[in-house]
């Protein structure tokens, strides 16, 4: 067995935080935009080594020499491993090193009292998504749980509809919801799912216990798996007939409500 040292520990938190917070692209396209974008903070390029070296290659190869960002070249069994989409990604995979993408075990395990979170649940509306980090960023919420599977990633169209904002909220990943809400709740979180059908109202929410608000799908709203986790249901009320608001709304709602704790600012 190999002694490890306090100062090998560190070290390893600090390589282990540092690719946590590396967030994948792929694809030609979504590439290049990312590499012309020079507010984007790029780690590393991959590519293919059997590229046709066509015109889009070309220039994506050169924007990164120009920023001198590290290109390294893969097979395309390779280069799948690290896009995991190895029928979309064309070749082409970027690290995106984004500073507040992270994991929800991280948190979960930091000494945190008290907090409040977005969790996404189905949102495949890449534009969506981007409003929904906006609001919760400018609001305050403290992260928003993103699951790897079935719902919208982080991508310059995503990027783009946050305004940029996207490099400043905490993003949380997880494979898949239901297991990391259940994890969430086993540690004292309440689960609240939004629903039009629900009988106690958002405002009527009381109390600092650490909270969790699902965000459902635009079409068919929360899915089973995550209704059956929830502590509390809540609804916006509407007037004149109106049944449903746009998920990138109602997240502003959330982020922007009277928090009980703020009722009587000093």
């Amino acid at each position: 067995m190999t002694d490890t040292t306090p100062a090998d520990s560190q070290d390893y938190l600090r390589k282990r935080a540092f690719y946590d917070s590396l967030l994948t692209i792929y694809g030609r396209k979504p590439v290049l935009e990312a590499l012309e974008d020079l507010s984007l903070p790029v780690h590393k390029l991959h590519l293919a080594d059997s590229n046709r070296r066509d015109k889009l290659i070309e220039r994506i190869e050169a924007l990164a020499a120009e920023r001198h960002i590290e290109i390294v070249y893969w097979s395309r069994r390779e280069l799948s491993r690290i896009s995991k989409n190895a029928r979309q990604d064309q070749g082409v995979a970027l690290d995106l090193a984004l500073p507040h993408y992270g994991t929800a075990e991280a948190f979960l395990h930091e000494p945190k009292t008290n907090y409040e979170l977005l969790a996404i649940d189905g949102i495949t509306n890449p534009q969506n998504l981007g409003m929904i980090i906006r609001s919760a960023c400018a609001g305050g919420m403290d992260g928003i749980l993103l699951p790897r599977k079935g719902c919208a990633q982080i991508d310059p169209l995503v990027i783009k509809a946050s305004t940029g904002t996207v490099f400043k909220m905490r993003l949380l990943r997880c494979e898949k919801l239901a297991p990391t809400l259940s994890a969430f709740k086993q540690r004292g979180a309440r689960i609240c799912g939004l629903s039009s059908h629900a009988p106690m109202t958002l405002s009527a929410l009381e109390g600092n216990a650490p909270t969790i608000f699902v965000l459902g799908n635009e079409t068919h709203g929360v899915s089973d798996a995550v209704d059956e986790l929830c502590t509390h249901r809540l609804r916006i009320p509407m007037h004149n007939g109106v049944e449903s608001l746009n998920v990138a709304v109602t997240a502003a709602l959330i982020a922007f409500r009277e928090r009980p704790s703020h009722s009587n600012p000093v």
